[in-house]
């Protein structure tokens, strides 16, 4: 078991000498694996509250032969209220990992159900620093966790500088990235880069609050008090430019242009002063959607992923295409470079 707040090798995989992880051996075909994307609506600081839907919905997914089921980010603390709180009450709401009781109950799950399973927390590490991370604990007792790297919930919450691929039991490789992570195409790639042929991608978005007309806004309160007796209305925001319609301008990109599998799980429903949108989905190594829902509640998707999808997959040829010596302008700071809690609060 890793010690709390550590992140050694172990717990974050890099290849040796710090070399990427590209082969060129094709995959085999033979190779599949069913994976569960679950949205729920998170109650802010009700742990127990969301781990009986975690619970129940680990339970669902096992009962259907799912080996690996994704949750939210920041599902067991909840999320978007984390922003107004005092430093003391979210030193109350964090946790160590692997120690933490949170880590220990899902370790207990994975355990028992014999799958694995992911959910986000806030962390607080052994030096007392706080982090958005995500919790990914096998059928073995292993733990990995990824500490977001772009984050900007809180001033006190740090991003993290690590990127996070690690080998599941049943033979794939994946990655974590969590939410605005996604949004720049050099966090994909290289986590790519480093063997992922399936990519985790816990959030909490959708009909986020804008200064930017061209970006999502946000939903009335009442259509998803009224989603029961009003379905459809609710429905149709949800796959507007508000959720689904923003999520399908730039996340098969993520997919497509790396050839890998990307399991998109979101909050659902009220979350502060905001309303998430689900769409939980599925994508192919191609960026097609292979399974989604746009239901204003709880639910889960499921999906069989199959290796030989990535054989050919145009994103894996273009990696092997790829004149890093052309790329050292990448890594040169530009002098626009901000923080990404600045310009979250910008937008």
């Amino acid at each position: 078991m890793l010690r709390s707040g550590s992140h050694p090798p172990a717990l974050v995989s890099h290849p040796p000498n710090n070399q990427m992880q590209t082969s060129d051996t094709k995959p085999a075909a033979s190779r599949t694996i069913r994976v569960a994307s679950v949205q729920f609506e998170a109650s802010p600081a009700d742990k127990e509250a969301n781990f009986a839907k975690i619970e129940a919905f680990a339970g669902q997914a096992a009962n259907q032969d799912v080996r690996l089921v994704v949750f939210p980010e920041c599902c067991v603390t909840g999320y978007w209220f984390i922003r107004n709180l005092s430093l003391e009450q979210l030193g109350q709401l964090a946790e160590s990992i692997p120690d933490g009781p949170s880590t220990q109950r899902l370790i207990r799950l994975a355990r028992q159900y014999g799958i694995s399973i992911g959910a986000g927390l806030v962390e607080v590490s052994e030096r007392g620093e706080f982090y958005n991370s995500y919790v990914v604990a096998l059928p073995d007792g292993t733990v990995h966790c990824h500490r977001k790297l772009q984050a900007f919930e809180h001033t006190a919450i740090r991003s993290g500088t690590e990127y996070t691929v690690f080998d599941l039991p049943d033979g794939f490789r994946v990655g974590v990235l969590i939410c605005y992570d996604c949004n720049l195409i050099e966090n994909v790639r290289i986590t790519a880069l480093r063997g992922a042929e399936i990519l985790l991608a816990p959030h909490q978005t959708g009909a986020v609050r804008s200064k930017n007309p061209n970006l999502m806004g946000i939903i009335d309160r009442q259509l998803w008090d009224n989603r029961h007796a009003d379905p459809e209305t609710i429905e149709k925001e949800f796959r507007s430019d508000k959720g689904r319609g923003w999520l399908m301008r730039w996340l098969p990109s993520r997919a497509h242009d790396n050839g890998i599998f990307l399991i998109f799980s979101n909050g659902v429903g009220v979350d502060d002063d905001e309303i998430r949108t689900g769409n939980a989905m599925i994508l192919d190594p191609y960026g097609r959607v292979i399974t989604e829902t746009w239901k204003a509640d709880d639910a889960m998707v499921i999906a069989d992923l199959d290796a030989g999808l990535m054989t050919d997959a145009t994103g894996r040829s273009w990696i092997r295409a790829r004149r890093p010596e052309l790329y050292t302008p990448l890594t040169v700071p530009t002098g626009m470079e901000r923080d990404t809690r600045e310009m979250k609060f910008e937008e």
